[in-house]
C-alpha cells in the first residue's frame, strides 16, 4: 500500500511504468547509458544525512545511499527529496545498523552463538528485517562474521565468537533471516578484522594465507554461498594492505575464487582513511586505490566524488565505474525500490514490538545462556518463603540489557534482571534490591548482577582488562563474606576473567546482553521453568595475560607437563578458566557407543561418526552435541582439536537419542598454496564440549 501523500509524484510512477516491461539487466543498462559520469560516482556515494555535504549532493542527484535514516516518514521524505532531485528519477537505498534487532532487541550475536542454534540467528534477523521494512530501510549492515580470538576486542560481541565452524553456520543462517524477509544484508568485515593486533581496534592484521582461509574466511565463504547482497571492507591493513584498497581480498578471492556478484561497500570513511594508512597520498589516490581493489560504494568520506578527474586524464577506464554503478543498480532492484521506493506509514507502528516479536526474542534470550557452574544444585532456586536479595549496579539496569548496536530498542520497553525476578519470584518468595552488602545480610540467597555496561562493548570498545569494571569484585568478595549462598549473574559483551568468582562462588550464570526480554528469560532459567542449554561460542580465560587462548590452538614441540621446560604459565595453570563448548545444565547427560562407519575412506569420500546421548538426570533439557577432529600427523602442523559439526538435541529424562555426523573432505582440508586432503589416520571426538568426549579414528588413503 503507498503511503499517505505520496500522489504528487507522477514523474516516479511514469518512470517505474515505462520501464516496468523491459527485464532489469536492460533498464540498468539505459540507465547507465544516459548518466553522465558525476551521476554515476553519485550512486557510489553513500551519506548520513545530516552532514553538510548531503544536501548539495541529494540536490544534485549525486547520492546512491545513506545510513541511519529510520522511520518510514523520514524514509519517504528522503525517497521523494533523491527521486526529485535526480532527472533518472531514481530510488535511495536506505541502510541501517540492524545487528540484533531493530525495535525488538535479541540477543548480542555472541549470546546468538551461545545457543549453539543457527535457527534462533535467523529468527533474529528475520524479526529485524520485518521491523526495520517497516520502517523504510532496504538494507543492514550484517552479519558481522569476523572470527574472534582476542576478547579485549570489543566488536567481539557483534559476532559468533572464535570458530569458524559455528561461525559460518551462524552466518548463513543471519543472510536468509535478513534476506527473506525483504532487507538486504551485508556480510562484515572483509577481513581478518577479529585480528587486530593487542585486541586494539582498528589497529593492523598480519597472519599467513593459511590461517586467513582456514579460520577467518570461512564465515565470509558461507555468507557468499547463502546469497548475501554485499560485502563491507574492514578498517584494518591486512599484512601491510588495508582491506578498503586490498585487490588480494576483493578482487583475487572475493570475484574470481568465489564469483560473488554482489556489491561491495567500504566501512565509514575506510577509504579516505587510507591516506592516514600511507598507502595513499590523498583522499582522490586512496577512491583510485577502492574502486580498482573491488570497493563499489564509499561510506560517508564522498571520496569517489574524486574520480571524476581520474576518468577524464585517462588514469581510470570509465567501464570500472560502470561495473559498480551496475551493481549498486541490481541491489536497488533487489530491494524492490524500482518496484516502489516508499513504505506504508499506517503500517509502521503495528510491525514494532508485538507480542509474536517479544516471544521470539525471549525464547532466544533463553536458549543463550550458559550455565557455567552449579555447586550443590544451588539452581535452579525453589519457590518458597525466602527472601532474595538482588545486588549489583547491573541488576535494575534496562538500558545495559540491550546491548551496543541496539538499533532503535528503548530502555522502557526492556525487561530488567530484577524485573524479570520480581514478576516470576511468587508470593511466598521476596526480592529485595539491595544496594549494599551490609543490607543483603538479611537475605537467605544473593544474586549479584555484575558485569559491564553496554558501551563498554561494541566498536571502539576495546579494553585491557577482562576483570569486572572497577568495584564490582569488591562488592563480590563482600557478598561472598556474608556467608549467604551467592549466585553470579554475568552480563557482558565478551568473555570475562573471573577467576576468583569461580573459585568462591558456587552458581554462574554468563547472561551476556539478552535484549528486549533479557530479565525474564534469565529469571526463567533462575527459577528452573527453563533448564539452560547454552555452551560457550568463546574460551574464557583465567586472566588477561592468557589471550590468545581458543581451543583450536597448534600444537607445541613442547606440550605443557610437569617438566619446567614446557609450554605453560609458572603464575596460572595453561588449561582455560572455561574451555570452548562448556556449559551445564540441570540435569545430567551421557555419551555412549560411539561408531565409525569406516576403517579407511578415499580422500573424496565420506564418513559418517555417530553416538548415542542419554538424558540420565531427572529433567527434560537440550544438550548441544559437539564433533571434533584432529589430523595428526600432516606436512604442516595442524590444530589440537577443530569443530566440524554439532546439533542442539532436546531430551525428557532418561530418553536417548543417536547423533550421528558426516565427515567429507572439507572437514579434512587444510590449505597449502591449494587446498588439500592428505592420507593419514584423523582421530574424532564426540563429547559435550571441546574437553573430553567419546574417541574414534579413520584412515584416509
Amino acid at each position: 500500500m503507498r503511503s499517505k501523500g505520496l500522489a504528487h509524484l507522477p514523474l516516479a510512477l511514469l518512470f517505474a511504468s515505462t520501464l516496468a516491461a523491459q527485464p532489469a539487466e536492460e533498464r540498468i543498462d539505459a540507465l547507465i547509458a544516459r548518466m553522465t559520469l558525476e551521476e554515476k560516482l553519485g550512486q557510489l556515494s553513500q551519506y548520513v544525512p545530516d552532514q553538510p555535504e548531503f544536501g548539495p549532493a541529494v540536490t544534485g542527484g549525486r547520492v546512491g545511499s545513506i545510513l541511519n535514516g529510520s522511520g518510514a516518514a523520514s524514509a519517504n521524505a528522503l525517497q521523494r527529496r533523491a527521486i526529485e532531485g535526480n532527472r533518472h528519477k531514481l530510488p535511495l537505498l536506505i541502510g541501517h545498523d540492524v545487528i540484533h534487532g531493530y525495535r525488538t532487541i535479541f540477543p548480542i550475536p555472541l549470546a546468538i552463538a551461545s545457543s549453539w542454534d543457527p535457527a534462533m540467528a535467523e529468527l533474529s534477523a528475520t524479526i529485524g528485517a520485518r521491523e526495520a521494512r517497516a520502517a523504510g530501510i532496504r538494507w543492514t549492515f550484517a552479519p558481522m562474521v569476523d572470527i574472534a580470538r582476542d576478547p579485549r576486542w570489543g566488536r567481539i560481541a557483534e559476532g559468533a565468537g572464535e570458530d569458524p565452524h559455528l561461525g559460518a553456520a551462524m552466518a548463513a543462517a543471519s543472510v536468509r533471516g535478513f534476506q527473506s524477509n525483504g532487507l538486504l544484508a551485508c556480510a562484515k568485515h572483509f577481513a581478518a578484522y577479529g585480528a587486530a593486533e593487542g585486541g586494539r581496534d582498528y589497529a593492523t592484521t598480519d597472519m599467513s594465507e593459511r590461517t586467513l582461509r582456514e579460520v577467518y574466511l570461512p564465515p565470509f565463504r558461507a555468507a557468499v554461498d547463502a546469497g548475501v547482497a554485499s560485502i563491507m571492507t574492514a578498517f584494518n591493513a591486512l599484512n601491510g594492505v588495508p582491506a578498503t584498497g586490498n585487490d588480494f581480498l576483493l578482487d583475487t578471492i572475493l570475484r574470481k575464487e568465489w564469483r560473488f556478484d554482489g556489491f561491495v561497500v567500504s566501512d565509514w570513511s575506510s577509504t579516505a582513511e587510507m591516506v592516514a594508512h600511507g598507502v595513499a597520498a590523498n583522499k582522490r589516490d586512496a577512491a583510485s586505490r577502492a574502486i580498482r581493489a573491488g570497493v563499489d560504494m564509499a561510506m560517508v568520506d564522498h571520496s569517489f566524488s574524486e574520480l571524476a578527474g581520474v576518468v577524464r586524464s585517462g588514469q581510470l577506464d570509465e567501464g570500472a565505474v560502470d561495473n559498480a554503478v551496475r551493481r549498486i543498480l541490481r541491489a536497488k532492484f533487489a530491494a524492490g525500490l524500482f518496484a516502489d521506493p516508499f513504505t506504508d506509514e499506517r503500517a509502521e507502528a503495528r510491525a514494532m514490538l508485538t507480542r509474536a516479536h517479544r516471544d521470539a526474542a525471549l525464547r532466544a534470550a533463553e536458549r543463550s545462556i550458559v550455565l557455567l557452574k552449579n555447586d550443590r544444585s544451588l539452581l535452579p532456586l525453589a519457590r518458597k518463603a525466602q527472601t532474595i536479595a538482588v545486588i549489583g549496579p547491573l541488576a535494575d539496569s534496562r538500558d545495559d540489557m540491550l546491548g551496543p548496536w541496539a538499533a532503535q530498542g528503548k530502555a522502557e520497553e526492556t525487561v530488567s534482571v530484577l524485573d524479570g525476578l520480581q514478576a516470576a519470584a511468587g508470593k511466598e518468595t521476596r526480592i529485595l534490591h539491595a544496594r549494599t552488602a551490609e543490607s543483603a545480610g538479611t537475605a537467605d540467597l544473593i544474586i549479584a548482577v555484575l558485569g559491564e555496561s553496554r558501551d563498554m562493548s561494541g566498536e571502539a570498545a576495546s579494553r585491557t582488562s577482562l576483570d569486572l569494571p572497577a568495584g564490582q569484585q569488591q562488592l563480590l568478595e563482600a557478598l561472598v563474606a556474608t556467608a549467604r549462598p551467592v549466585v553470579l549473574v554475568v552480563l557482558s559483551g565478551r568473555p570475562l576473567s573471573i577467576s576468583w568468582a569461580a573459585e568462591h562462588v558456587p552458581a554462574i550464570v554468563q547472561g551476556w546482553f539478552l535484549g528486549t526480554e533479557g530479565g525474564t528469560a534469565l529469571a526463567r532459567v533462575l527459577f528452573g521453568d527453563v533448564n539452560p542449554g547454552g555452551k560457550l561460542p568463546v574460551t574464557v580465560p583465567r586472566n588477561v595475560g592468557q589471550v590468545p587462548i581458543y581451543h583450536s590452538m597448534l600444537p607445541s614441540g613442547r606440550p605443557a607437563s610437569a617438566d619446567k621446560f614446557t609450554s605453560k604459565y609458572i603464575d596460572v595453570p595453561v588449561t582455560p578458566l572455561y574451555p570452548f563448548g562448556h556449559g551445564l545444565s540441570y540435569t545430567t547427560f551421557e555419551y555412549t557407543d560411539l561408531s565409525v562407519s569406516a576403517r579407511a575412506i578415499k580422500r573424496d569420500e565420506v564418513v559418517r561418526v555417530a553416538a548415542t546421548v542419554k538424558n540420565s538426570g531427572n529433567r527434560a533439557g537440550d544438550e548441544v552435541v559437539q564433533l571434533y577432529i584432529n589430523d595428526p600427523v600432516a606436512r604442516v602442523s595442524r590444530p589440537v582439536r577443530e569443530l566440524r559439526g554439532f546439533r542442539r538435541i532436546a531430551l525428557a529424562p532418561g530418553e536417548s537419542k543417536r547423533v550421528e555426523f558426516t565427515i567429507g573432505p572439507e572437514h579434512l582440508r587444510f590449505w597449502d598454496g591449494a587446498w588439500v586432503v592428505e592420507p593419514g589416520e584423523f582421530r574424532v571426538w564426540i563429547g559435550p564440549g571441546s574437553v573430553g568426549g567419546l574417541e574414534g579414528k579413520f584412515q584416509v588413503e
